[in-house]
């Protein structure tokens, strides 16, 4: 079904290019006796790589390029500890400290706000998104992680809850993207780890089938928002007729399984023609636009879908390494003095003369720290040289692109790590980069290393969001959990580089969904939830890796 798409998608245009051709030379131009006509070449060639390695080095310090060849002739890729076998064993204090932080805000919210939306932990009560009700955003956002920790009692209460009290059949609108993610993606999730059970496919058909109109464009790109009680989209007030490519590129894992599930091709085809539009407005850098004025990182959704489907749709496969390779062309950058590697945006700039440039803006979100798995986890798919990569992998069975992803992950990886340098040792929503001959923001926090900082308010201003840390928090225990931990929940700290922190009354639904999912995970062994079986959908649920049917594949 999705293959007669595929047809009408076009290959990103190639790159142009400034060089000229110099190959072509007069054999008989030279005057006799005078010099041979590669000494006259030699100085102009001189001038021309000295232009190239600057116009390099103005995108990617040279140093980032001498990292990125140097490893050819390693023996250990960047980040792999030299005679070392990894054993990934549970470490099963702080995996147990993650399980009773999960009771503590699970417990917590159902106690004073068992249904609503959205959970207020200072206040202690909960709210819905709309008016006209809520959709059980909180509990089908964390019922999945129930069945993964064992949480048998408090999973068969929320299963009740949801077979008793859930409706989708409000009057008021909600975002495509999040109840997609969240709810669409938390029900398939619970349908597969719970064995089956048929309530959680019904309640995933019901709200896809809902959701189905939003689609119901000329270009095929799904509305912001939709009307779950209409069944029709309903455009974003605030962007109009653009939609966000991170958002309309990530609803694909759901509808994709769920059309598995129940043989139904329409859930495919509709996240399948999305996808073909995506191809072809990919810039010919590789990289997509976001609401047609920002280039960012979102690309790695391809990926996903490469791996759904057990790497058997090689389009995917394409469109991800020409958006990682975009990606290093183009946004990868370092930071001074400490040669940090950071993920820039791409911003257009229109000239005085009404030609558009494109201008680099050295922020990075705290969610661009996903990359750097991604980008290792893409290393040993997309980018293996054989059929079974060892753990951790040798540089000889990654392809060029594998290693340079891999070494770009580790160092990414890093960076994310350094921002946690703050007064309470969490990193912030988003980091600025100093980068050469930048000068620095005269309301920068002091305090913070040179390499980055956070754009702060000015004096006698309430803080920015820029400095709010939405609740993401480090080993248990520890200081850092004390520092969000409330009587009744986790609540959010509006700036990670103030202490005593300020809190905000609002304890995010994916604070149970990935915060303490991936915590429970990275201290549990290797064989709960394998990656070779699963794949994460942007809201942490996970969905198992499948087969597709007859005729489904987006393979060309």
């Amino acid at each position: 079904m999705a293959e007669r798409h595929l047809q009408r998608r076009t290959k990103p245009k190639s790159v142009p290019s400034d060089r000229t051709d110099t190959s072509k030379t007069q054999a008989n131009g030279r005057v006799a006796g005078g010099p041979p006509p590669y000494a006259l070449a030699i100085p102009a060639l001189v001038l021309l790589a000295s232009l190239v390695l600057y116009s390099v080095s103005h995108w990617f310090p040279l140093r980032s390029l001498q990292h990125l060849f140097s490893f050819r002739d390693e023996t250990y890729l960047k980040g792999v500890r030299p005679n070392s076998v990894p054993v990934f064993t549970a470490d099963e204090a702080r995996r147990d400290a993650v399980v009773e932080a999960f009771k503590h805000a699970w417990l917590a919210y159902e106690r004073d706000a068992m249904g609503d939306d959205e959970y207020h932990p200072i206040s202690q009560k909960g709210t819905n998104l709309t008016e006209a009700g809520g959709i059980g955003y909180t509990v089908i956002d964390s019922i999945d992680t129930m069945l993964i920790m064992g949480l048998h009692d408090e999973y068969e209460r929320a299963r009740i809850w949801i077979q008793d009290e859930l409706s989708f059949d409000r009057n008021a609108s909600f975002s495509t993207f999040e109840t997609t993610i969240r709810v669409m993606g938390g029900l398939l999730s619970t349908y597969y780890l719970s064995g089956g059970d048929p309530l959680f496919l019904e309640k995933a058909r019901e709200i896809a089938d809902r959701m189905l109109p939003a689609f119901d464009t000329p270009s095929g790109l799904p509305l912001s928002m939709v009307n779950l009680h209409l069944m029709e989209g309903v455009p974003d007030r605030d962007t109009g007729d653009f939609v966000s490519t991170a958002e309309v590129s990530t609803l694909q894992l759901e509808f994709r399984y769920l059309a598995y599930l129940t043989d139904e091709d329409v859930y495919w085809d509709k996240v399948e023609e999305v996808m073909v539009v995506l191809k072809a407005a990919t810039l010919p850098h590789g990289l997509a636009p976001i609401f047609v004025e920002y280039v960012w990182l979102r690309n790695c959704a391809f990926s996903k879908q490469y791996l759904q489907t057990n790497q058997t749709e090689d389009i995917y496969r394409q469109m991800y390494d020409e958006a990682m390779t975009g990606i290093h062309m183009y946004l990868v950058q370092r930071s001074v003095p400490g040669n940090l590697l950071n993920m820039a945006e791409l911003i257009p700039d229109r000239a005085k003369n009404g030609k558009t440039g494109w201008r680099l803006l050295p922020k990075q979100d705290h969610l661009v720290c996903f990359l750097g798995g991604s980008l290792m986890l893409g290393a040993t798919t997309s980018g293996a040289a054989v059929d079974h990569v060892s753990v951790p992998p040798l540089p000889n069975e990654l392809t060029p692109q594998g290693r340079r992803d891999w070494f770009t992950g580790v160092e990414l990886i890093k960076t994310c790590l350094a921002t946690h340098n703050t007064e309470t040792k969490l990193s912030p929503e988003i980091a600025y980069f100093r980068l050469r001959n930048q000068k620095q923001d005269k309301n920068a926090a002091v305090k913070l290393p040179p390499d980055w900082y956070i754009k702060g308010s000015p004096p006698g201003k309430p803080p920015t969001l820029d400095a709010r840390y939405i609740l993401r928090l480090g080993n248990f225990p520890s200081d850092r959990e004390a520092l969000s931990h409330s009587h009744r929940g986790y609540a959010s700290i509006m700036n990670v580089d103030q202490v005593p922190v300020e809190h905000e009354d609002k304890m995010e639904t994916f604070m149970m969904s990935e915060t303490l999912k991936y915590l429970y995970l990275l201290f549990s062994d290797a064989g709960v939830l394998p990656l070779s079986e699963y794949v994460f959908n942007t809201e942490a649920h996970p969905l198992p890796i499948f087969l597709p049917i007859a005729g489904s594949s987006s393979s060309l």
